[in-house]
């Protein structure tokens, strides 16, 4: 597939060719969302813990004997049933994430970038070069495609301050290395503005 490839002035500089395997392959919509579950469940903290009764602090002595004394039985001050004891069945500290096979992850990425090929949601750009960081730099880039008020993601290869910097401020834009891409920012944005070296970078990680 041949998609036109612009300069940062939105003129038109010539063709550049998709790669068939990355941007040709049938979607599979079970695994991208199969991908999409896994990735925003490995963002979640699961910083919650309570103490058990071998976390809280004492219990190591009988608290008294086991008869004569007219109360219950205890044989630890860390039980449950006491105040300042342990907690039972609370929530532990945890991954809510799974580990997912790399061959798994790349074909949902594979997915997702020939669904936004084939809607033609892509626009390949030579390079994008700030000298300054500035917003209204990205805000005049964009315009020159009339997708300043859509939601966009610009992928570049390797750092770019300047550009990632001049996002920040942009709610519905955002920046990210080609290689360190993800499927749920490609699914959220209405457009991709990816650099020639970043297309590369992307046959390159995910062909």
């Amino acid at each position: 597939m041949s998609v036109k490839l612009y300069n940062q002035e939105g003129a038109e500089v010539g063709t550049v060719e998709l790669d068939a395997s990355v941007f040709g392959v049938e979607p599979n919509e079970a695994l991208v969302h199969q991908y999409i579950v896994n990735l925003l469940a490995r963002r979640r903290q699961g910083n919650a813990h309570t103490k058990t009764r071998k976390d809280v602090r004492g219990g190591g002595k009988k608290p008294w004997r086991q008869k004569g004394t007219g109360r219950a039985r205890a044989g630890t001050s860390s039980s449950p049933l006491w105040r300042g004891g342990g907690t039972v069945f609370g929530p532990q500290t945890r991954l809510y994430g799974y580990e997912m096979p790399k061959k798994m992850k790349k074909n949902a990425l594979r997915s997702v970038f020939s669904d936004i090929a084939n809607k033609d949601r892509i626009k390949v750009l030579d390079k994008i070069q700030i000298d300054e960081i500035k917003t209204k730099s990205i805000m005049s880039i964009l315009d020159k495609f009339d997708i300043a008020d859509k939601k966009c993601i610009i992928l570049d290869e390797g750092r770019n301050d300047n550009c990632a910097l001049s996002c920040r401020n942009l709610q519905k834009v955002k920046f990210g290395r080609a290689a360190n891409t993800n499927g749920y920012d490609l699914m959220h944005a209405d457009f991709v503005l990816v650099t020639k070296a970043g297309l590369d970078k992307i046959v390159e990680v995910f062909g």
